[in-house]
């Protein structure tokens, strides 16, 4: 049996590995085959010098994701096949007295070795391609500062609550997986109340909407639509990129609406109310609450399967690793589980993309469809989102429709 399993394992990474590969070439040989001339129905907005820096922008970032592909790959098989975890163990057992301690060194230190791996990786895209292409904004001091930020939030959160987890699975019996999905669906309804005033504010300033104008035009909207929320605020994201954005956070009363800096300063006051109606849509049709149940049932479901695995010799063995534990199962499991599940990936970008579409919907209703197509296009030359992605690496990959279609539909929902 664990010989099946290293087998089948090896599989899934190879196929895995070789589908992004495969994906991503294709994006970059179709971005390149459209990158001088600019797509009919936004030959009037977007200039072809626009247009082929998005082209090269979405070059750059798909070459350093498929180096990225291969590295991901080779950690996952260092740290199982390759003996990483069962030397991480050893390791922790000479250094730590319990399992709950042993459990989270064992954590901790695949956390660590992933997140230096990955850094580079962060580097060259914050301060080489996103500085190239006259992006990024924030500084070498600013970025060590979040990083250190980052480090220490997650240390303060994240132990406790693996802890939990861990002594959940030595206490509970054959019904842990239960206990640990409720667990960790209560502590993440909780994040999404704290997120917007204890921990957002930590990375980014949040001020009060000030443009009076403005305000007035969003709350009639918000009137309009039966929406309440705890306010309307503006983030200074310019401090870190020039990239605009606008979203919703919180949950229940604490939902607050939040637009970066940035996004202000590109749309005028009824883009923003027809971007702002967009996500709005999200809310009122429960997209929301959907993805939430969806995720919080997958969850379920891995944890009901990880409960099975638990307690199977072949399912270590098969994995590269000797000695059993609950924190090497669930390391072992979240490490290998992706390689699995990443052909199915396209299902929940159709998701994605259907909800898009009626929230899309929903803002021609409540709004001028044409303020909405007016800020679409204004963000996707901004921001620089190709016009021309590979059909089928947009349909693997991307939460949003690409911009043809998206602005397609916009036309047709005009009333």
């Amino acid at each position: 049996m664990a010989t099946t399993l290293t087998l089948l394992f090896l599989i899934a990474l190879a196929v895995t590995l070789a589908l992004r590969l495969w994906l991503a070439s294709r994006q970059i040989a179709h971005v390149r085959a459209h990158r001088n001339a600019v797509p009919v129905e936004f030959s009037g907005e977007i200039p072809l010098s626009d247009h082929q820096k998005a082209a090269d922008y979405t070059v750059a970032k798909t070459r350093l994701g498929m180096l990225n592909a291969a590295t991901d790959t080779a950690m996952i098989l260092l740290f199982t096949l390759g003996g990483g975890l069962e030397w991480l163990w050893q390791l922790s057992s000479h250094l730590f007295n319990g399992d709950i301690a042993r459990g989270l060194a064992l954590v901790c230190g695949v956390t660590i070795i992933s997140s230096l791996v990955s850094l580079p990786f962060t580097i060259v895209t914050t301060f080489g391609i996103e500085a190239r292409y006259g992006f990024n904004k924030i500084t070498p001091k600013l970025f060590i500062a979040d990083l250190l930020r980052g480090i220490l939030l997650s240390a303060a959160l994240g132990l406790p609550i693996l802890a939990l987890v861990l002594w959940l699975m030595a206490k509970m019996g054959s019904a842990w997986w239960l206990w640990v999905w409720l667990a960790w669906t209560g502590i993440s309804l909780l994040m999404l109340v704290l997120y917007p005033t204890l921990i957002a504010p930590l990375f980014n300033k949040f001020s009060p909407l000030d443009d009076a104008s403005l305000k007035e035009r969003i709350e009639a909207l918000l009137t309009r639509t039966g929406f309440a929320s705890r306010g309307v605020y503006v983030m200074d994201g310019s401090k870190r990129s020039s990239h605009g954005n606008a979203y919703f956070t919180g949950f229940g009363a604490a939902k607050r609406i939040v637009f970066f800096d940035t996004l202000l300063k590109q749309l005028t006051p009824a883009e923003i109310e027809a971007v702002l109606a967009h996500e709005l849509g999200h809310f009122k049709l429960k997209h929301i609450t959907q993805r939430m149940v969806l995720t919080f049932a997958l969850s379920l479901g891995f944890l009901f399967v990880l409960g099975l695995l638990i307690d199977a010799p072949w399912f270590y063995q098969g994995l590269g690793v000797a000695t059993p534990s609950t924190a090497m199962a669930l390391v072992l499991f979240f490490m290998a589980v992706p390689a699995f599940t990443f052909p199915l990936t396209p299902l929940s970008s159709l998701l994605s993309r259907r909800h898009e579409y009626q929230a899309d919907d929903f803002a021609a209703k409540e709004t001028d469809s044409g303020e909405l197509i007016h800020a679409l296009t204004k963000l996707y030359r901004d921001n620089a989102a190709t016009l021309t992605p590979d059909p089928l690496h947009s349909a693997f990959y991307d939460s949003h429709p690409p911009a043809a279609l998206r602005i397609a539909h916009l036309k047709g929902a005009r009333p």
